[in-house]
């Protein structure tokens, strides 16, 4: 860039002014401290100059720009439906979102960064992968929640919902309607998926049934390959990590000539809009999405506007019933 290009700073103001850096800023903003004879000086010099503020500038160093940044994942149906209800949560406390996506090759430090750049004052990150380590050294800049991931450490405030209920009412739902081989698909290395494996082994040693944990994942795919194996468990019900994961298990069976629900019920999880599809109609257990934006958006609101301490937030989610799930068939093993 040139000379004759260059955007004239502040400095250079102070200078065709003749007065220092500081009196210009106070002028530029409009704060007391400048005689008025001195204020048109640097008002007309800045004129001249062709100085224009830099807004991003000064929103970056206000503490008010009524902004919360949000990182998602942009492959998670059920982050875009969190995403919707955050701007309803944050509008009625009078503040503004802003969007940063973890994409690929877009990762998660890089949607941080840029929501610090757009002058967050504070984030709310959904099922962020960073250490907790990381989460504190950015929560020593702006206050930060994590949603729907609880293990985060004391300066991290926390909204989740509580992952051992929700899997409690899906084998209770099923264990009711008297499956016994009840197999769960887990959700690998994604976020909560220890804690649904860990909940689904209780529940089902609570009831004296054999826990038969299926090794999976948080996609479609994952699904898939795990519905192509499920035939040889002889399962009676599936409880998946998820709805996407819950998508493929039911193609997979599919493959196998099964029917959803005459010959293996399956039970998805966050109740996405994937599960409220008409021609899936897939029971699953709901994290309220909108509960859990709005429990997020006020606890970012409250540590800005305050001095009290992290906390964690943790709600009930609830099962929806839909088509996917019946009483075992007559070709159902309801053994143990």
């Amino acid at each position: 860039m040139t000379e004759q290009q260059r955007r004239p700073t502040l400095m250079d103001v102070a200078q065709a002014a003749g007065v220092s850096r500081a009196l210009v800023s106070l002028v530029m903003r409009g704060a007391p401290g400048a005689a008025e004879p001195t204020r048109q000086r640097v008002l007309e010099a800045a004129r001249n100059l062709g100085y224009r503020p830099d807004t991003r500038a000064r929103l970056l160093r206000s503490n008010r720009t009524k902004l919360l940044g949000l990182s998602f994942s942009s492959s998670q149906p059920f982050h875009a439906e969190i995403v919707d209800a955050a701007y309803a949560a944050a509008s009625a406390r009078g503040y503004e979102i802003a969007l940063s996506a973890v994409a690929n090759n877009r990762p998660e430090a890089r949607s941080i960064e840029a929501l610090l750049d757009f002058g967050s004052e504070a984030l709310v990150l959904i099922a962020p992968t960073l250490s907790n380590q990381d989460l504190d050294n950015y929560a020593r800049q702006v206050p930060v929640v994590s949603l729907l991931r609880d293990s985060v450490g004391e300066a991290v405030d926390s909204v989740s919902s509580d992952d051992r209920a929700g899997v409690r009412m899906a084998v209770e739902h099923l264990t009711g309607l008297g499956h016994r081989r009840i197999v769960h698909v887990d959700g690998g290395t994604a976020i909560s998926a220890e804690q649904r494996r860990a909940a689904f082994r209780a529940e089902m040693l609570r009831r004296g049934l054999q826990p038969v944990i299926v090794p999976g994942g948080p996609t479609e795919e994952d699904g898939l390959r795990a519905g192509r194996f499920l035939p040889a468990e002889m399962p009676s019900a599936v409880v998946a990590f998820n709805d996407r994961s819950a998508l493929g298990i039911l193609a997979g069976l599919r493959e196998h000539g099964m029917k959803v629900p005459a010959d293996v019920s399956v039970v998805g999880y966050d109740d996405s809009q994937f599960a409220r599809l008409s021609y899936v109609q897939l029971s699953s257990i709901s994290q309220d999405a909108p509960i859990l934006a709005a429990a997020a958006v006020d606890r970012a609101v409250d540590r800005v506007e305050g001095d009290g301490p992290a906390a964690s937030v943790i709600r009930t989610p609830h099962l929806v019933l839909r088509a996917t799930t019946a009483a075992p068939g007559p070709a159902c093993g309801t053994k143990s």
